[in-house]
C-alpha cells in the first residue's frame, strides 16, 4: 500500500468488547499506520475501555443512535482518503483488508466484502439477502452481490457526498449501494470468508423488525435511485386491470363500471407519481455535485 495515501479504519461498536479484543489486535499489526477509530454507540460494557487499550480513538455517544448514526459519525471525524468500514464482532478478518485495498488501487470508487451462502447468519436471513440483492441488481442494472455487507473500502470524499442520504438505523450499506450506483460511481465485489460471530457478541438485528426495515429501505432508495422502474409496472399493472375488468363488464353487462374508471385512474396517477419522483431524483442528485 503507498506510504502516502491516508487510511482510515472505522468501527460502530455496541457492547462489542468481546469482539474488539479479536479485531483490534490483528488489525493494528497488519495496518500499524491506519488511523483506528472506534465509535462507541451508546454501549453499556466496557467497548470503549477496550478500544482506547489498543490504541484507537474512540467517539461515544451517551445513548443509542443507531448503526449508521454511528458510521457517520466515524466517517465525519476520519482524517484518512480512504475509508475502511467493518462490523466489531469478529465476523469479518482484518486480514481481508489489503485485498479490498488492492482492489480500489484497480480504479474503483468502493470495494465491498461480499458474503457467500455459508457466510449468512440463518437461513431465513440468507433468503432474505438474495432477494434484496435481485431486487436491487434489477433497479441498478447492475449485478449487486451482497447488498447488505458492512465491510468495504471506500474513497472517503464520495462516501461524505451521501452522508445525509443515510437512515440512523441498521443498512446504511443499502443506501450507499444505491447512490454510489446512482452517481455512476464504480462499484465492485470481492469474496470474503466469515467467521462465526464472537462468543458474547450480541446481534443487534431483529429479523422480522429489521426486514421489514431492509425492505422499506430499498423501495425508499428505488424511488430516489430510478423511480420510473418502481412506478412503471405499478402503474400498467393497474392499467391492464382496469383494461381488463372493462372488457369483462363490457362483455356480461355492456357497462363501463366504476371500478374500471378507478384502476384506470390509479395507472394514470402512479404513473404521474413516477415523472414527478423522476425529476426529484434530478434535483437532489444534483446538489450533490454527482
Amino acid at each position: 500500500m503507498p506510504s502516502e495515501r491516508r487510511i482510515s479504519l472505522v468501527l460502530a461498536a455496541k457492547n462489542e468488547a468481546v469482539g474488539l479484543r479479536t479485531v483490534l489486535p490483528i488489525a493494528c499489526q497488519l495496518l500499524p499506520d491506519t488511523e483506528v477509530i472506534v465509535v462507541d454507540d451508546g454501549s453499556t460494557d466496557d467497548t470503549a475501555s477496550v478500544a482506547r487499550s489498543f490504541g484507537a480513538r474512540v467517539i461515544s455517544s451517551p445513548y443509542s443512535m443507531g448503526n449508521g448514526a454511528a458510521i457517520k459519525c466515524g466517517a465525519r471525524a476520519a482524517s484518512g482518503e480512504i475509508l475502511i468500514f467493518m462490523d466489531a464482532d469478529g465476523q469479518h478478518s482484518p486480514a481481508d483488508i489489503t485485498t479490498l485495498l488492492r482492489k480500489l488501487d484497480e480504479g474503483y470508487d468502493m470495494v465491498v466484502g461480499a458474503r457467500g451462502s455459508e457466510g449468512q447468519a440463518s437461513a431465513g436471513r440468507g433468503l432474505a439477502n438474495a432477494f434484496y440483492n435481485k431486487l436491487a441488481s434489477w433497479m441498478t442494472g447492475f449485478k449487486i452481490f451482497d447488498l447488505t455487507s458492512g465491510f468495504r473500502a471506500v474513497r472517503a470524499d464520495k462516501f461524505r457526498e451521501f452522508l445525509h442520504l443515510l437512515p440512523n438505523g441498521f443498512s446504511y450499506p443499502t443506501t450507499i449501494t444505491m447512490a454510489f450506483f446512482r452517481s455512476a460511481y464504480s462499484v465492485t465485489y470481492v469474496p470474503v470468508p466469515v467467521a462465526a460471530r464472537m462468543a458474547g457478541s450480541v446481534s443487534h438485528i431483529h429479523p422480522l423488525r429489521d426486514g421489514i426495515r431492509f425492505l422499506l429501505i430499498i423501495f425508499k432508495i428505488a424511488t430516489l435511485y430510478s423511480p420510473l422502474k418502481l412506478f412503471a409496472p405499478i402503474s400498467l399493472g393497474f392499467g391492464l386491470l382496469g383494461l381488463g375488468y372493462y372488457g369483462y363488464t363490457f362483455t356480461t353487462m355492456h357497462r363501463f363500471t366504476n371500478m374500471s374508471a378507478l384502476l384506470l385512474s390509479a395507472a394514470v396517477i402512479v404513473f404521474l407519481i413516477g415523472l414527478i419522483s423522476e425529476q426529484i431524483t434530478s434535483l437532489v442528485y444534483s446538489k450533490t455535485g454527482s
